[in-house]
């Protein structure tokens, strides 16, 4: 009889643990509004740089460099990992591309007071006409990603990189994420530019994944109020591009603070799931604040009431 019973507790406790495995490995999928599992903008343990993926835009992979101490090797291993057939380099994913001529190396590179000044080989000029200003924002929004790289000065051979080699375009002297990524005019006039750069979702097999939009325009309104209005529509140039941010949602108010943006909706903004802001939406505008305003931490309100702080 014992044995019987413990037979049958042995059994019921296998069966309850299948049944706790099968939860944890098949979980539910019943969620309009989850695109892709893998999309995530920050890993703590990683530093992303950005790759051209296969619609010519530069994007943003995150599991490529582990984070170090030593910011001279992070430096590296971000050049490294930018550099065409560089042996140093991460493995790179099918469909993504490195921008960096091969066999550029650093000859010498200095930080100090968030100003890095990076002095490449000549093989650097080496890049084609079509690539060359897209490598010049990929090593700004790369290198930028560091902690404590706020600007960049770029020599070749010792002398500074005044212009782009092939069409000769005029460089800052010092470059920081204010040149802009991707850049798209919607310019009439040189009256009332502004310059936003806002995130969109991007897929490429099973894999999602964020794309910087920096866009020149006119329009005289407060930058944050351009980047809800533009993340409330898809662009219609690119149909690879998403916004997952409700057009009925409205941004009712907003204060610019010193370290902070906070954001007040009309509660459009929220899923019908969970009434919670979905995290591709979050990601979206919190990392379009960074880029624009140079302001780490977003916070969102709807209806008057805090939802969420979400930190970059």
């Amino acid at each position: 009889m014992l044995k019987r019973l413990a037979y049958k507790k042995i059994i019921i406790v296998t069966l309850s643990l299948i049944f706790l495995l099968l939860i944890y490995f098949f979980p539910s999928t019943d969620d309009n509004y989850n695109i892709n599992t893998t999309l995530t903008y920050s890993n703590p343990e990683t530093i992303p740089i950005y790759l051209v993926d296969n619609n010519n835009n530069l994007v943003s992979r995150f599991e490529v460099i582990q984070k170090s101490t030593d910011q001279d090797q992070l430096i590296e291993e971000v050049i490294n990992n930018l550099t065409i057939d560089s042996k140093n380099s991460s493995h790179i994913p099918n469909n993504f591309k490195k921008i960096i001529p091969k066999d550029t190396k650093i000859i010498t590179k200095d930080l100090t007071d968030g100003l890095l000044k990076i002095n490449f080989s000549k093989e650097l000029l080496n890049v084609s006409k079509e690539n060359e200003e897209k490598m010049i924002e990929a090593i700004i929004y790369s290198l930028t990603e560091i902690k404590d790289v706020q600007k960049i000065m770029i020599f070749v051979e010792g002398k500074t990189l005044n212009c782009l080699p092939n069409s000769q375009k005029i460089l800052p002297s010092v470059l920081d994420r204010s040149y802009g990524i991707n850049k798209i005019y919607e310019l009439e006039s040189m009256k009332d530019v502004s310059k936003v750069t806002t995130y969109y979702v991007s897929k490429m097999d099973d894999y999602s994944y964020f794309t910087p939009v920096t866009t020149i325009l006119n329009n005289k309104n407060e930058k944050v109020e351009i980047i809800i209005e533009k993340l409330k529509s898809s662009p219609t140039y690119q149909t690879n591009l998403v916004s997952y941010l409700s057009a009925s949602a409205e941004l009712l108010d907003y204060q610019i603070l010193e370290n902070s943006v906070n954001l007040s909706f009309n509660n459009q903004v929220l899923s019908l799931d969970d009434n919670s802001i979905i995290e591709e939406v979050k990601y979206s505008i919190a990392l379009s604040i960074r880029d624009t305003y140079n302001i780490n931490e977003t916070i969102f309100y709807v209806d008057n009431m805090l939802i969420d702080a979400f930190f970059i």
